[in-house]
């Protein structure tokens, strides 16, 4: 298996991302390869630094350009061809003469939007499926959730929705452990008459799919109390649910620390290991990248804020990922129920 990743992306790109990739040599198995891609001198001087310049496992694939976090996605993409994102997307998705330049897994923590947009014009998409979603674990109390789209797809269709539902089903499954997912659809509340026109046509085509364990509506309050084991929205919803939960985890932890510190400094030297322990717990950079669900390969896009181990828990995630054959769990479910919701595509 071939990996490539993104060594430009993200907000402590290159460093942070390097380190990130030469740990996780480590996950390899016989035959693997680790695609490192962007500037090649930066690449050789941590290699260099690392001392692993020698190791056969790493093949290095310059590229001149970056698209930066604030560039519009599709001008970044045209106006920087040779910048690297476009290039693990092509990476991704290479087929026929360029078989031995084809990576199953690309990684990446860049620009979001063009990493969707790039990921979609050279990979496509699984049989069946109309429109990728990018999936994230969300721990909670209870357990950990699918939050599913939190930013591919902001004006999405029902028939979408009700894919998301499936999709992210065979992530929870195969990735969670999840027996039979509980699927709900974000909603203003859990009566069947609220919510708009989308997600009361996305509720109907769940209820209409055995293959989906549809059990209606979710809050916004409700996603961290078991009420569900994947929870469905457009992405434009998902991306503000997923920052302001980002932000609320670790207000909260501040908080607490700075209480406990104020009333009893000895006190919080004693609390401070359950602390970290609650904390890694529910730590966004423990769970890797976000799969872009649906897309023909495994493309996982990183937080912007990446650092090594997130990295690292990325490309880990990534290799499960492939050991589980996940999209072809997903061509299956997405098959399996073809018929539903035709009309909405």
């Amino acid at each position: 298996m071939r990996i490539a990743i993104d060594v430009m992306g993200g907000d402590h790109a290159p460093d942070a991302i390097l380190d990130g990739a030469l740990d996780a040599l480590e996950l390899l198995g016989p035959g693997d390869r680790m695609v490192l891609v962007g500037d090649k001198e930066i690449i050789l001087d941590v290699m260099a630094e690392r001392g692993c310049s020698d190791d056969l496992r790493i093949v290095i694939d310059p590229t001149t350009e970056v698209i930066e976090m604030d560039d519009l996605p599709v001008s970044g993409i045209r106006s920087k061809p040779d910048s690297s994102i476009v290039r693990i997307a092509k990476l991704g998705g290479r087929r026929g003469k360029n078989t031995e330049e084809h990576c199953e897994v690309i990684i990446s923590a860049g620009n979001t939007g063009a990493m969707v947009a790039a990921a979609q014009m050279s990979m496509r998409r699984l049989p069946g499926v109309h429109r990728p979603g990018i999936a994230v674990v969300i721990p909670t109390f209870h357990g950990p959730i699918v939050l599913c789209d939190v930013g591919a797809n902001p004006e999405p269709r029902a028939s979408h929705l009700h894919q998301y539902g499936q999709m992210a089903s065979g992530y929870a499954e195969n990735m969670l452990n999840i027996e039979n997912p509980r699927v709900a659809l974000l909603s203003i509340g859990s009566e069947e008459a609220k919510g708009n026109a989308l997600v009361k046509e996305a509720s109907v085509l769940m209820r209409a799919d055995s293959s989906v364990n549809y059990v209606g509506y979710a809050e916004g309050r409700e996603l961290f109390n078991g009420i569900a084991d994947v929870v469905v929205c457009e992405g434009f919803t998902g991306n503000v649910v997923l920052k302001l939960a980002e932000g609320l985890s670790s207000g909260l932890f501040k908080t607490i620390a700075a209480e406990i510190f104020e009333i009893d400094p000895d006190l919080a030297a004693r609390f401070e290991p359950v602390v970290k322990s609650i904390y890694k717990k529910h730590d966004y950079h423990e769970y890797g990248g976000a799969p872009l669900l649906g897309a023909n390969g495994i493309c996982l896009i990183c937080h912007g804020s990446s650092e090594a181990r997130s990295i690292y828990a990325a490309v880990r995630t990534a290799i499960r990922y492939a050991e589980k054959d996940v999209n072809a769990d997903i061509v299956k479910a997405v098959g399996q129920s073809a018929s539903v919701g035709k009309a909405s595509v």
